[in-house]
């Protein structure tokens, strides 16, 4: 790596999924007008009832009529948890609507408005951020039924997937899977009963990824979590992320063309990036780092950038994860802290 490497910018931003503002609509002007040319997709910020990430499929459980809520005594996040009401077979465990295709098509009918308008580049695609069943299962589910609640889930997912992509151009779409519940697994933060040692949730993750049609762009956000701005547990360094992007990257059959890594505020050590040395993406994968932390700001951004810089030369930035938990004030200072410290993707 060469010094002028070390001393560039960053290329680009990445915008994880949540951004807690009044709509999409707000939320798709904010990022053009603050981040300018550094976003090549642009999500709807998950707004509304989605802010809380999966929170909003307790709901799901709560009125399918196979399920019955049960107390949890999860520490980390403590939101509703659920049983079968009865021994059920995996095969009659079928979901109905989950809201994540109608969200999609009531955001990208606004995303194309704008767009038609000039108020949003015409190269700018529209981003979903999709979670894995294994999210929303092991989060929600006893862990007794889990492995028979997770196919059923899945297909569902699938389904709305399907509609997406059916409804959106595919040179305009960009799905992403967030992956964070996995890690809490792998960790063992997260007691489960599904089978899920690391070769088996990457084939999970493989699979997903083999849903989405080769010309719609495909990312992953790989994560450890944001309840109350706390991770699940901290990571020791990003070994088990390249782990996991490896297996991802060596799996798919088709274009991957990002993967988004969490990095903690105090970690501005070549310790915790040493792994990324051993992190091997196709060429066309642009890698983003999740090293912005509103909480300190500019010099603390550009301390882990150069950090980084000491590992892998090229690399995008955004957030740890979504930014559905802060506090909608801060969203445009932390929007501005994403334009200090990246280049532009496009333009001179």
């Amino acid at each position: 790596m060469t010094t002028s490497d070390q001393n560039a910018n960053p290329q680009g931003v990445h915008l994880v999924g949540s951004v807690p503002l009044e709509n999409s609509e707000e939320v798709f002007r904010t990022a053009n007008e603050i981040l300018g040319g550094r976003l090549r997709r642009i999500p709807d910020g998950e707004t509304g009832v989605r802010t809380n990430w999966i929170g909003w499929q307790a709901g799901v459980l709560m009125q399918h009529p196979l399920f019955e809520l049960v107390p949890t005594d999860s520490a980390y996040s403590p939101l509703p948890h659920f049983r079968l009401r009865k021994p059920t077979p995996a095969a009659e465990i079928r979901f109905a609507n989950l809201g994540y295709a109608d969200a999609a098509k009531e955001s990208w009918a606004t995303f194309q408005r704008l767009q038609q308008a000039g108020a949003l580049p015409a190269d700018t695609r529209f981003q979903v951020s999709l979670p894995t069943a294994v999210a929303t299962v092991a989060f929600f589910v006893a862990p007794a039924d889990q492995a028979t609640t997770e196919p059923g889930y899945e297909a569902r997912l699938l389904d709305e997937l399907r509609e997406i992509v059916d409804t959106v151009p595919h040179d305009q779409l960009a799905i992403q899977w967030d992956v964070a519940v996995e890690f809490g697994i792998l960790e063992g933060a997260f007691p489960t009963g599904l089978q899920a040692d690391e070769a088996g949730l990457v084939a999970r993750l493989v699979r997903l990824g083999a849903a989405v049609p080769a010309d719609v762009e495909l990312g992953y956000h790989l994560c450890y979590g944001d309840a109350g701005h706390q991770h699940f547990t901290q990571p020791a360094d990003t070994a088990l992320l390249v782990s996991v992007a490896n297996g991802i990257a060596a799996g798919l059959q088709r274009p991957l063309n990002w993967i988004h890594l969490p990095v903690p505020r105090d970690r501005s050590d070549d310790a915790y990036f040493a792994p990324l040395r051993n992190l091997h993406l196709h060429p066309e994968t642009e890698l983003y780092l999740g090293l912005v932390h509103y909480t300190d700001g500019r010099e603390g951004t550009r301390r882990r950038i150069a950090a980084a810089q000491r590992t892998v030369s090229t690399f995008g930035v955004g957030t740890e994860c979504g930014m559905g938990r802060r506090d909608a004030a801060t969203i445009p200072e932390l929007l501005r802290i994403h334009a200090a410290v990246a280049d532009p993707v496009r333009g001179a």
